[in-house]
């Protein structure tokens, strides 16, 4: 929430893959533009979980955690499939990229949007972390598994296509 008051009036607040994906979708973004937005976001993703891997792996005897990688089955919290995995993945992405759609239009309320954002992203954790570690962002699984237990790079394809489909959705 906070990323989204602070950054939102210099880049758009474009944390999120599947945001970036949405807007361009609606035609609130330009086409052009989302590349260069995609390769910032992974990057920074990985940067930063870089940063978080360092200071966790300071710990005597290292880290052996997955990083909140997203994952189903063995390596989803509550055991899930695929199927649900994405399933809870294409729709809480899809409801995320539609709040995000109609707080930052102009018949919306002006200066609730990140309040709402914020909210609607807690609600989602709340709810999804016990199926797949939760993510909603692209860029965020791929950082996460990077860092994380090397069996989640196995997640991060059907990551990437449901979230991407999923952030089309609302548009």
């Amino acid at each position: 929430m906070v990323g989204a008051y602070a950054f939102g009036p210099i880049s758009g607040g474009h944390f999120n893959s599947a945001v970036t994906l949405g807007l361009a979708a609606a035609g609130r973004f330009a086409w052009k533009d989302v590349a260069g937005y995609l390769v910032a976001q992974i990057v920074g993703g990985v940067l930063a979980a870089a940063l978080i891997f360092a200071i966790a792996n300071g710990q005597p005897g290292g880290y052996t955690g997955t990083l909140g990688a997203n994952g189903f089955g063995e390596a989803s919290p509550g055991g899930y499939s695929l199927l649900s995995v994405a399933l809870i993945e294409v729709v809480l992405t899809a409801v995320f990229v539609l709040v995000i759609l109609g707080v930052t239009s102009g018949r919306a309320a002006a200066g609730f949007a990140p309040l709402a954002i914020g909210l609607t992203l807690t609600l989602i954790h709340l709810i999804s972390i016990p199926v797949s570690n939760t993510s909603v962002n692209p860029a965020r699984s791929i950082a996460s598994a990077i860092f994380g237990a090397g069996r989640r790079w196995r997640s991060c394809g059907p990551s990437w296509c449901s979230r991407s489909s999923a952030a089309c959705w609302p548009a």
